[in-house]
């Protein structure tokens, strides 16, 4: 019985490990256009974005380490398909967030998220 019992416990630990992140596109022009399409769409008036001197938002999280984080908004898992959607149009990705939709195009969405994946501590 006690080994049933720490085998059930050991389960239930086990499904509350964090969600796998995945590692940064190996493409460092999609990384740089990102970056460039942050800075331009003004992702800054919220977030502080590394390497970006000013402006340095304060109503959303700093990206600093993004890539690391394994979850997109505590949400959603932090994958790039997703994220190039939740960058687009955040609330439709996880009401109540205030984050706005941004306009852009899809590959400006997918660059971005390739940024955002590659910011590791």
């Amino acid at each position: 019985m006690k080994g049933g019992a720490a085998i059930s416990v050991l389960m239930l630990l086990g499904a509350c490990a964090p969600a796998p992140v995945e590692t940064a596109p190996a493409d460092p022009a999609a990384i740089a256009r990102g970056r460039d399409a942050a800075a331009r769409l003004g992702c800054g008036a919220c977030h502080a974005m590394p390497g970006i001197a000013w402006p340095k938002g304060r109503v959303g999280p700093p990206l600093a380490g993004f890539g690391a984080r394994p979850l997109i908004a505590g949400e959603l898992p932090n994958r790039a398909p997703l994220l190039a959607a939740f960058v687009t149009d955040a609330p439709a990705m996880a009401p109540g967030t205030a984050m706005p939709a941004i306009p852009m195009k899809k590959a400006e969405a997918d660059d971005i998220a390739a940024w955002l994946l590659s910011l590791d501590d």
